[in-house]
Protein backbone atom coordinates (compact mmCIF):
# COMPACT_ATOMS: atom_id res chain seq x y z
CA UNK A 1 0.00 0.00 0.00
CA UNK A 2 1.60 3.58 -0.78
CA UNK A 3 2.41 5.97 1.62
CA UNK A 4 1.47 9.74 2.16
CA UNK A 5 4.69 10.66 0.29
CA UNK A 6 3.91 8.39 -2.72
CA UNK A 7 1.73 9.36 -5.65
CA UNK A 8 -1.35 8.38 -4.07
CA UNK A 9 -0.63 11.27 -1.36
CA UNK A 10 2.02 13.64 -2.75
CA UNK A 11 5.56 13.71 -3.25
CA UNK A 12 8.07 14.82 -0.86
CA UNK A 13 8.77 18.57 -2.42
CA UNK A 14 5.07 19.59 -1.86
CA UNK A 15 2.95 19.96 1.34
CA UNK A 16 1.00 17.40 2.65
CA UNK A 17 -2.43 17.02 1.27
CA UNK A 18 -4.48 18.06 4.08
CA UNK A 19 -2.45 21.60 3.80
CA UNK A 20 -2.77 21.49 0.09
CA UNK A 21 -6.60 20.85 1.25
CA UNK A 22 -7.05 24.00 3.46
CA UNK A 23 -4.70 26.20 2.29
CA UNK A 24 -4.25 25.90 -1.93
CA UNK A 25 -6.35 28.91 -3.31
CA UNK A 26 -7.77 29.56 0.15
CA UNK A 27 -5.93 32.89 0.84
CA UNK A 28 -7.57 35.27 3.46
CA UNK A 29 -9.27 37.75 1.38
CA UNK A 30 -7.75 41.02 0.75
CA UNK A 31 -11.06 43.50 1.54
CA UNK A 32 -11.83 42.02 4.49
CA UNK A 33 -9.03 39.41 5.94
CA UNK A 34 -12.00 36.75 6.14
CA UNK A 35 -10.24 33.74 6.35
CA UNK A 36 -12.73 31.19 4.52
CA UNK A 37 -13.00 32.07 0.50
CA UNK A 38 -15.61 34.88 0.38
CA UNK A 39 -18.99 33.94 -1.96
CA UNK A 40 -18.96 36.45 -4.73
CA UNK A 41 -22.45 36.54 -5.81
CA UNK A 42 -22.11 38.54 -8.87
CA UNK A 43 -22.84 38.42 -12.39
CA UNK A 44 -20.23 40.87 -13.69
CA UNK A 45 -17.42 43.29 -12.65
CA UNK A 46 -15.94 47.06 -12.85
CA UNK A 47 -13.84 47.09 -15.00
CA UNK A 48 -10.21 49.12 -14.37
CA UNK A 49 -10.70 50.73 -18.11
CA UNK A 50 -12.48 50.06 -21.54
CA UNK A 51 -11.32 46.34 -22.40
CA UNK A 52 -9.62 45.74 -18.89
CA UNK A 53 -9.94 43.15 -16.77
CA UNK A 54 -10.49 44.05 -13.20
CA UNK A 55 -7.30 42.64 -11.45
CA UNK A 56 -7.68 43.66 -7.94
CA UNK A 57 -8.63 39.65 -7.01
CA UNK A 58 -5.91 38.82 -8.47
CA UNK A 59 -7.00 37.60 -11.79
CA UNK A 60 -9.30 39.56 -14.27
CA UNK A 61 -12.75 39.18 -14.20
CA UNK A 62 -15.36 41.01 -16.48
CA UNK A 63 -18.25 38.13 -16.65
CA UNK A 64 -18.74 35.41 -14.03
CA UNK A 65 -19.52 32.48 -16.70
CA UNK A 66 -15.66 33.26 -17.68
CA UNK A 67 -14.43 33.66 -14.31
CA UNK A 68 -15.42 34.34 -10.33
CA UNK A 69 -13.43 34.54 -7.41
CA UNK A 70 -15.04 31.41 -5.49
CA UNK A 71 -14.26 29.21 -8.62
CA UNK A 72 -10.85 30.42 -9.31
CA UNK A 73 -10.09 29.28 -5.43
CA UNK A 74 -12.03 26.06 -6.03
CA UNK A 75 -9.99 25.54 -9.18
CA UNK A 76 -6.66 26.05 -7.68
CA UNK A 77 -7.83 23.84 -4.84
CA UNK A 78 -8.81 21.17 -7.30
CA UNK A 79 -5.47 21.51 -9.30
CA UNK A 80 -3.18 21.41 -5.94
CA UNK A 81 -5.11 18.14 -4.14
CA UNK A 82 -4.74 16.48 -8.08
CA UNK A 83 -1.16 17.71 -8.37
CA UNK A 84 -2.25 19.00 -11.74
CA UNK A 85 -1.35 22.15 -13.67
CA UNK A 86 -4.81 23.84 -13.91
CA UNK A 87 -8.37 22.58 -12.99
CA UNK A 88 -11.76 23.63 -14.40
CA UNK A 89 -14.91 23.40 -12.40
CA UNK A 90 -18.04 22.78 -13.63
CA UNK A 91 -21.98 22.66 -13.00
CA UNK A 92 -22.28 18.31 -12.57
CA UNK A 93 -19.79 15.56 -13.06
CA UNK A 94 -21.65 15.18 -16.90
CA UNK A 95 -21.14 18.68 -18.46
CA UNK A 96 -17.41 18.17 -16.97
CA UNK A 97 -17.38 14.92 -18.80
CA UNK A 98 -19.17 16.35 -21.90
CA UNK A 99 -16.70 19.56 -22.24
CA UNK A 100 -13.72 17.11 -22.81
CA UNK A 101 -15.06 15.13 -25.09
CA UNK A 102 -16.22 18.15 -26.98
CA UNK A 103 -12.61 20.12 -26.50
CA UNK A 104 -10.77 16.86 -27.72
CA UNK A 105 -12.49 15.12 -30.15
CA UNK A 106 -13.82 15.50 -33.54
CA UNK A 107 -15.80 13.22 -36.04
CA UNK A 108 -14.29 10.57 -36.96
CA UNK A 109 -12.27 10.19 -33.56
CA UNK A 110 -12.32 6.78 -31.51
CA UNK A 111 -12.81 6.22 -27.70
CA UNK A 112 -11.98 3.64 -25.78
CA UNK A 113 -14.78 3.18 -22.32
CA UNK A 114 -14.55 0.47 -19.63
CA UNK A 115 -16.76 -2.39 -20.90
CA UNK A 116 -18.29 -1.65 -16.85
CA UNK A 117 -18.60 2.42 -17.09
CA UNK A 118 -21.23 4.66 -15.12
CA UNK A 119 -24.34 4.14 -17.11
CA UNK A 120 -24.38 8.26 -17.47
CA UNK A 121 -20.75 8.56 -19.14
CA UNK A 122 -22.05 5.51 -21.14
CA UNK A 123 -25.52 7.63 -22.27
CA UNK A 124 -23.31 10.83 -23.13
CA UNK A 125 -20.88 8.46 -25.03
CA UNK A 126 -23.30 6.57 -26.96
CA UNK A 127 -26.15 8.89 -27.15
CA UNK A 128 -24.63 12.63 -27.42
CA UNK A 129 -21.14 11.70 -29.19
CA UNK A 130 -21.66 8.40 -30.94
CA UNK A 131 -24.78 10.68 -33.36
CA UNK A 132 -21.95 13.18 -33.46
CA UNK A 133 -19.87 10.83 -35.47
CA UNK A 134 -17.71 10.07 -32.77
CA UNK A 135 -16.98 6.07 -32.32
CA UNK A 136 -16.19 4.19 -29.37
CA UNK A 137 -15.29 0.47 -28.42
CA UNK A 138 -15.91 -1.27 -25.01
CA UNK A 139 -12.73 -2.98 -23.37
CA UNK A 140 -12.20 -4.69 -20.42
CA UNK A 141 -9.57 -2.03 -18.64
CA UNK A 142 -8.56 -4.49 -16.15
CA UNK A 143 -6.75 -6.76 -19.10
CA UNK A 144 -3.93 -4.71 -20.41
CA UNK A 145 -4.62 -7.55 -23.76
CA UNK A 146 -8.13 -6.38 -24.12
CA UNK A 147 -7.42 -2.39 -23.94
CA UNK A 148 -4.25 -3.04 -27.01
CA UNK A 149 -6.62 -4.72 -28.81
CA UNK A 150 -9.31 -2.03 -28.54
CA UNK A 151 -6.86 0.78 -29.09
CA UNK A 152 -6.75 1.91 -33.01
CA UNK A 153 -3.47 3.53 -33.49
CA UNK A 154 -4.07 6.72 -35.83
CA UNK A 155 -7.24 6.56 -34.47
CA UNK A 156 -7.99 6.57 -30.70
CA UNK A 157 -7.73 9.64 -29.70
CA UNK A 158 -9.25 8.95 -25.69
CA UNK A 159 -8.94 6.07 -23.46
CA UNK A 160 -11.28 6.96 -21.21
CA UNK A 161 -10.46 4.66 -17.58
CA UNK A 162 -12.62 4.48 -14.77
CA UNK A 163 -10.89 3.18 -11.50
CA UNK A 164 -12.56 1.72 -9.36
CA UNK A 165 -15.14 1.49 -11.77
CA UNK A 166 -18.57 2.21 -11.19
CA UNK A 167 -20.63 -0.20 -9.95
CA UNK A 168 -18.21 -3.19 -10.26
CA UNK A 169 -14.77 -1.43 -8.80
CA UNK A 170 -12.73 -3.34 -11.64
CA UNK A 171 -9.25 -1.85 -11.11
CA UNK A 172 -7.33 -0.50 -14.31
CA UNK A 173 -3.62 0.60 -13.88
CA UNK A 174 -2.96 3.72 -14.63
CA UNK A 175 0.53 3.77 -15.66
CA UNK A 176 0.46 0.96 -18.06
CA UNK A 177 -2.87 2.58 -19.82
CA UNK A 178 -1.03 5.34 -19.83
CA UNK A 179 1.66 3.93 -21.77
CA UNK A 180 -0.68 1.79 -24.39
CA UNK A 181 -2.55 5.43 -24.88
CA UNK A 182 0.47 7.64 -25.21
CA UNK A 183 2.03 4.56 -27.78
CA UNK A 184 -0.79 4.50 -29.86
CA UNK A 185 -1.47 8.66 -30.36
CA UNK A 186 -3.75 9.18 -27.61
CA UNK A 187 -4.66 10.88 -24.41
CA UNK A 188 -5.54 8.93 -21.26
CA UNK A 189 -8.58 10.40 -19.25
CA UNK A 190 -9.20 8.97 -15.64
CA UNK A 191 -12.33 9.22 -13.75
CA UNK A 192 -10.74 9.63 -10.18
CA UNK A 193 -14.24 10.24 -8.56
CA UNK A 194 -14.67 6.85 -6.54
CA UNK A 195 -10.92 7.45 -5.36
CA UNK A 196 -10.65 10.66 -5.06
CA UNK A 197 -7.39 12.55 -5.45
CA UNK A 198 -6.51 11.51 -1.74
CA UNK A 199 -6.55 8.11 -2.21
CA UNK A 200 -5.06 8.02 -6.12
CA UNK A 201 -3.05 10.21 -8.08
CA UNK A 202 -3.71 9.62 -11.96
CA UNK A 203 -1.67 12.50 -13.31
CA UNK A 204 1.16 11.11 -11.53
CA UNK A 205 1.22 7.80 -13.11
CA UNK A 206 0.99 9.18 -16.46
CA UNK A 207 -3.13 10.24 -17.10
CA UNK A 208 -3.12 13.18 -19.31
CA UNK A 209 -6.42 14.64 -17.41
CA UNK A 210 -8.86 13.95 -14.67
CA UNK A 211 -12.45 13.91 -14.32
CA UNK A 212 -14.47 14.12 -11.24
CA UNK A 213 -18.24 14.22 -10.29
CA UNK A 214 -17.47 16.95 -7.37
CA UNK A 215 -21.34 15.79 -6.11
CA UNK A 216 -19.42 12.75 -4.73
CA UNK A 217 -16.77 12.79 -2.02
CA UNK A 218 -15.13 15.84 -3.09
CA UNK A 219 -18.70 17.80 -2.20
CA UNK A 220 -19.30 15.22 0.53
CA UNK A 221 -22.32 16.09 1.72
CA UNK A 222 -24.96 15.50 -0.59
CA UNK A 223 -25.61 19.30 -0.75
CA UNK A 224 -23.94 19.74 -3.99
CA UNK A 225 -23.66 19.05 -7.43
CA UNK A 226 -21.02 19.83 -9.61
CA UNK A 227 -17.81 18.79 -11.88
CA UNK A 228 -14.09 18.99 -12.49
CA UNK A 229 -11.44 18.79 -14.99
CA UNK A 230 -7.91 18.74 -13.82
CA UNK A 231 -5.04 18.61 -16.37
CA UNK A 232 -1.51 17.76 -16.79
CA UNK A 233 -0.38 20.43 -18.86
CA UNK A 234 0.64 19.62 -22.46
CA UNK A 235 0.33 19.40 -26.12
CA UNK A 236 -3.52 18.21 -27.23
CA UNK A 237 -2.15 16.67 -30.61
CA UNK A 238 -3.99 19.64 -32.65
CA UNK A 239 -2.22 22.48 -31.69
CA UNK A 240 -3.05 23.81 -28.98
CA UNK A 241 -2.18 22.71 -25.05
CA UNK A 242 -5.18 20.49 -22.96
CA UNK A 243 -5.78 23.09 -20.88
CA UNK A 244 -6.18 25.74 -23.40
CA UNK A 245 -8.84 23.47 -25.48
CA UNK A 246 -10.74 22.59 -21.94
CA UNK A 247 -10.61 25.94 -20.60
CA UNK A 248 -12.14 27.68 -24.53
CA UNK A 249 -14.51 25.29 -24.37
CA UNK A 250 -15.62 25.61 -20.39
CA UNK A 251 -16.13 29.36 -21.32
CA UNK A 252 -17.65 28.98 -24.75
CA UNK A 253 -20.19 26.18 -23.69
CA UNK A 254 -20.73 27.73 -20.15
CA UNK A 255 -21.80 24.73 -17.92
CA UNK A 256 -20.05 26.24 -15.34
CA UNK A 257 -20.77 26.31 -11.50
CA UNK A 258 -22.25 28.73 -9.53
CA UNK A 259 -20.34 31.03 -6.52
CA UNK A 260 -22.42 28.90 -3.90
CA UNK A 261 -21.83 25.44 -5.57
CA UNK A 262 -18.17 26.21 -5.85
CA UNK A 263 -18.54 27.18 -2.04
CA UNK A 264 -19.64 24.63 -1.01
CA UNK A 265 -17.41 21.74 -2.66
CA UNK A 266 -14.52 23.97 -1.56
CA UNK A 267 -15.78 23.43 2.09
CA UNK A 268 -16.24 19.51 1.08
CA UNK A 269 -12.48 19.33 0.25
CA UNK A 270 -11.12 20.56 3.42
CA UNK A 271 -12.42 17.55 5.25
CA UNK A 272 -11.87 15.02 2.43
CA UNK A 273 -9.06 13.34 3.95
CA UNK A 274 -10.46 12.69 7.72
CA UNK A 275 -13.54 11.80 6.07
CA UNK A 276 -11.78 9.22 3.62
CA UNK A 277 -9.95 7.74 6.70
CA UNK A 278 -13.52 6.75 8.26
CA UNK A 279 -14.63 5.94 4.93
CA UNK A 280 -12.42 3.45 4.80
CA UNK A 281 -12.87 2.00 7.97
CA UNK A 282 -16.19 1.67 7.90
CA UNK A 283 -16.21 -0.24 4.11
CA UNK A 284 -13.42 -2.33 5.48
CA UNK A 285 -15.53 -3.50 8.54
CA UNK A 286 -18.43 -3.86 6.14
CA UNK A 287 -16.56 -6.30 3.37
CA UNK A 288 -15.82 -8.54 6.88
CA UNK A 289 -19.10 -9.02 7.86
CA UNK A 290 -20.67 -9.29 4.44
CA UNK A 291 -17.95 -12.39 3.32
CA UNK A 292 -19.17 -14.49 6.36
CA UNK A 293 -22.99 -14.04 5.59
CA UNK A 294 -25.01 -16.60 3.90
CA UNK A 295 -26.82 -14.41 1.92
CA UNK A 296 -23.95 -12.88 -0.03
CA UNK A 297 -22.71 -14.83 -2.96
CA UNK A 298 -19.58 -12.61 -3.48
CA UNK A 299 -18.43 -9.46 -2.56
CA UNK A 300 -16.63 -6.72 -4.66
CA UNK A 301 -13.84 -4.37 -3.10
CA UNK A 302 -10.77 -4.53 -4.04
CA UNK A 303 -9.32 -4.38 -0.84
CA UNK A 304 -9.53 -8.22 -0.93
CA UNK A 305 -6.41 -10.07 -1.97
CA UNK A 306 -8.64 -12.28 -4.28
CA UNK A 307 -10.34 -9.39 -5.75
CA UNK A 308 -9.24 -9.00 -9.78
CA UNK A 309 -6.20 -6.28 -9.71
CA UNK A 310 -6.03 -6.49 -6.25
CA UNK A 311 -2.12 -5.84 -6.46
CA UNK A 312 -2.54 -3.13 -8.91
CA UNK A 313 -5.01 -1.61 -6.03
CA UNK A 314 -2.47 -1.77 -4.01
CA UNK A 315 0.68 -0.31 -6.25
CA UNK A 316 -1.60 3.42 -7.03
CA UNK A 317 -3.96 3.51 -4.01
CA UNK A 318 -3.36 4.27 -0.83
CA UNK A 319 -6.37 3.13 1.04
CA UNK A 320 -9.49 1.00 -0.93
CA UNK A 321 -12.41 3.53 -0.74
CA UNK A 322 -16.05 3.45 1.00
CA UNK A 323 -17.99 1.72 -1.73
CA UNK A 324 -18.81 -2.10 -1.87
CA UNK A 325 -20.80 -4.08 -4.12
CA UNK A 326 -22.04 -7.46 -3.36
CA UNK A 327 -23.99 -10.35 -5.18
CA UNK A 328 -26.86 -11.98 -3.80
CA UNK A 329 -28.69 -15.36 -4.86
CA UNK A 330 -31.47 -13.48 -6.93
CA UNK A 331 -32.62 -10.00 -8.33
CA UNK A 332 -35.13 -10.73 -5.50
CA UNK A 333 -32.88 -10.75 -2.60
CA UNK A 334 -30.91 -7.90 -4.14
CA UNK A 335 -34.34 -5.57 -4.27
CA UNK A 336 -35.01 -7.25 -0.78
CA UNK A 337 -32.18 -5.68 0.57
CA UNK A 338 -32.67 -2.60 -0.99
CA UNK A 339 -35.93 -2.04 0.82
CA UNK A 340 -35.06 -3.90 4.20
CA UNK A 341 -31.91 -1.18 5.31
CA UNK A 342 -32.68 1.99 7.67
CA UNK A 343 -30.17 3.22 8.40
CA UNK A 344 -28.58 2.74 4.56
CA UNK A 345 -30.72 5.14 2.77
CA UNK A 346 -31.98 4.03 -0.53
CA UNK A 347 -31.10 6.64 -3.06
CA UNK A 348 -28.37 7.64 -5.87
CA UNK A 349 -25.55 9.10 -5.92
CA UNK A 350 -22.74 8.44 -3.49
CA UNK A 351 -19.67 9.85 -1.31
CA UNK A 352 -21.53 11.71 1.25
CA UNK A 353 -21.78 11.45 4.98
CA UNK A 354 -24.27 9.46 5.36
CA UNK A 355 -24.90 5.73 3.76
CA UNK A 356 -26.42 4.83 0.51
CA UNK A 357 -28.06 1.25 -0.85
CA UNK A 358 -28.78 0.90 -4.53
CA UNK A 359 -29.81 -1.60 -7.14
CA UNK A 360 -27.45 -0.53 -10.01
CA UNK A 361 -29.45 -2.27 -12.77
CA UNK A 362 -32.65 -0.48 -11.70
CA UNK A 363 -31.39 2.57 -10.80
CA UNK A 364 -28.00 4.22 -11.97
CA UNK A 365 -27.15 1.60 -14.77
CA UNK A 366 -30.68 1.08 -15.91
CA UNK A 367 -29.40 2.90 -19.16
CA UNK A 368 -27.11 -0.04 -19.84
CA UNK A 369 -29.56 -2.29 -20.29
CA UNK A 370 -29.14 -4.55 -23.01
CA UNK A 371 -26.09 -3.10 -23.80
CA UNK A 372 -22.45 -4.77 -23.26
CA UNK A 373 -22.59 -2.73 -19.99
CA UNK A 374 -25.63 -4.24 -18.46
CA UNK A 375 -24.75 -4.69 -14.64
CA UNK A 376 -25.81 -8.26 -12.65
CA UNK A 377 -29.44 -7.96 -11.76
CA UNK A 378 -28.46 -9.31 -8.31
CA UNK A 379 -25.50 -6.54 -7.20
CA UNK A 380 -26.13 -4.48 -4.44
CA UNK A 381 -23.92 -1.33 -4.37
CA UNK A 382 -23.13 0.62 -0.98
CA UNK A 383 -21.82 3.90 -0.67
CA UNK A 384 -20.59 3.73 3.27
CA UNK A 385 -20.49 7.04 5.17
CA UNK A 386 -19.76 7.67 8.19
CA UNK A 387 -21.95 6.39 11.03
CA UNK A 388 -20.59 3.82 13.30
CA UNK A 389 -19.71 0.71 11.78
CA UNK A 390 -21.27 -1.53 14.51
CA UNK A 391 -24.82 0.52 13.30
CA UNK A 392 -24.47 -0.11 9.99
CA UNK A 393 -23.38 -3.92 10.18
CA UNK A 394 -26.28 -4.31 12.35
CA UNK A 395 -28.76 -2.32 9.90
CA UNK A 396 -27.60 -4.72 6.93
CA UNK A 397 -27.81 -7.75 9.10
CA UNK A 398 -31.66 -7.04 9.33
CA UNK A 399 -32.14 -6.67 5.42
CA UNK A 400 -30.19 -9.45 4.87
CA UNK A 401 -32.68 -11.10 7.58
Amino acid sequence: MTTPDSPAGGTPATPGFSTRALHAGQEADPATGAVVTPIYQVSTYKQDGVGGLRTGLGTGYEYSRSGNPTRTALEVQLAALEQGDAAFAFASGLAAEDTVLRALLKPGDHVVIPNDAYGGTYRLVKKVAEPWGVEHTPADLADLDAVREAVRPGGTRLVWLETPTNPLLTIGDIAAIAEIAHAAGALLVVDNTFATPYLQTPLLLGADLVVHSTTKYAGGHSDVVGGAVVVRDGDDGRGSTIAERIGFHQNSMGAVPGPFDSWLVQRGLKTLAVRMERHCDNAERIVEFLQSHPRVTKVLYPGLPEFRNHDVAVRQMRRFGGMISFRTASVEDALSVCKGTELFTLAESLGGVESLVEHPGKMTHASVAGSLLEVPDDLVRLSVGLEDADDLIADLATALG
